[in-house]
């Protein structure tokens, strides 16, 4: 799993059929401190991340795990929107403190 940012919304009306009524987001890849590591991806949202959010996101065969995900040709997914994050005691991110 890693973390990132939501940043932007994709918009493919041309897609395969298994994308059809799937969210894709572009999503930059975060350090633990929550800094932008400019790393993107584009990523199938199964939970409704919004822009902004910090989200994690699975990659690879993991990222079709999910029962809502199963045949959907991606290889990354948001599994999850982050409410805080805490590293060695110290709170380095908390959603609802923005």
């Amino acid at each position: 799993m890693e973390l990132g940012r939501v940043e932007g919304t994709i918009v493919s009306t041309a897609k395969v059929d298994r994308l059809h009524g799937q969210k894709l987001m572009l999503i930059n890849l975060v350090n633990p401190d929550i800094k932008p590591t400019s790393n993107y991806v584009v990523a199938v949202d199964s939970v409704g991340a919004g822009k902004g959010e910090i989200v994690l996101v699975v990659r690879g065969s993991s990222a079709r795990q999910t029962q809502s995900m199963q045949n959907v040709p991606t290889d990354a997914s948001i599994i999850a929107i982050v409410d805080s994050v805490e590293l060695k005691g110290k709170i380095l991110y908390n959603k609802a403190k923005g």
